[in-house]
């Protein structure tokens, strides 16, 4: 062994008890924590929302070329492993809960739910096509709608919520937190699974954009990047009790009306409203409701004399 390969194994030996310690000091921290010992893998649940995006859109995301008939086939193939793979991570979810949380759930739960969240999928791609439509009428940019579900970063986010409401609805709360995570590291854009959001959604350009868990978006509503439809910090004079899946969710965030625009790098924060029809300028900062139809802007900049 060399000077350089011994100096390496100590410096390795060293790490590792380091962080046996930085594991002891966690666990010690929280005693009546249990240790879970399984957890949705990242990497199956990825693969997952590609074969589903190729279910949705066959010949446009899933590459497929062919009659009708066979394109069925096509659809059937990818489902079916699509589905093998969400079973697995539904049934890790559940295994982590009774682990970690000691909550128990019936053994067909996590096949109820793959079937329960099929059904939803006809419901999924047409909400996605008022989507693509209305980016396509919004950005004078956009040559085609395949151009859009293809290469749009608001479009993929969108497509990926879509999928993870639907799962964080039916109770699989962590798998459908990483199908949102996945698109956050594809596109920039944060769009918690429980969010609620209604047709036509347009996100322009969509870097930055963070939209929290209880928030409510109305029909044929437009942001742009950087905004931030977010909860005030709450003052916690107790610490926060252990969570779960069926832990209550506070309403927090804004609701937003139908056909409002949102321009880059507003912050809206607190279960505030914002009226249909209503237009938030840049940068704003804002903490109380919004009437309909109302303009809200910055003052202008000011030229230096």
């Amino acid at each position: 062994m060399t000077q350089s390969d011994d100096q390496r194994r100590r410096a390795i030996d060293h790490a590792t008890r380091a962080l046996s310690s930085a594991r002891m000091a966690w666990r010690q921290a929280q005693p009546s924590r249990r240790q879970p010992g399984d957890f949705p893998r990242r990497a199956p649940l990825a693969r997952a929302v590609e074969l589903l995006a190729a279910a949705l859109f066959p010949a446009r995301i899933g590459g497929f070329v062919g009659d009708a008939a066979a394109e069925d086939g096509f659809v059937a193939e990818r489902l079916t492993e699509a589905f093998a793979l969400l079973d697995a991570a539904i049934v890790a979810e559940f295994a982590y809960w009774r682990d970690a949380a000691g909550v128990e759930a019936a053994s067909d739960r996590p096949a109820e739910i793959v079937r329960l969240f099929a059904g939803t999928l006809s419901r999924v791609r047409a909400l996605v096509d008022t989507d693509v439509a209305a980016i396509f009428r919004g950005d004078p940019a956009a040559r085609s709608v395949d151009e859009i579900l293809i290469c749009y970063p608001g479009a993929t986010a969108i497509l990926h919520h879509r999928l993870a409401h639907e799962l964080d609805a039916l109770g699989a709360p962590i798998v459908a937190r990483i199908v949102s995570d996945i698109a956050n590291e594809r596109t920039g854009i944060d769009i918690h699974p429980g969010a609620t959001i209604g047709p036509g959604f347009f996100i322009d350009h969509g870097t930055g954009v963070v939209i929290g868990e209880t928030a409510v978006i109305g029909a044929r509503v437009r942001l742009y990047q950087h905004v931030t439809l977010g909860a005030r910090t709450p003052h916690r004079l107790q610490p926060r009790s252990e969570g779960g899946p069926f832990a209550e969710r506070i309403p927090r965030h804004p609701i937003v009306g139908d056909d409002v625009v949102i321009y880059a790098g507003a912050t809206i924060l607190g279960r505030v409203k914002i009226g249909d029809r209503a237009v938030i300028g840049g940068n704003v900062w804002l903490l109380k409701d919004v009437a309909p139809r109302s303009v809200i802007v910055q003052p202008e900049a000011v030229e230096a004399s």
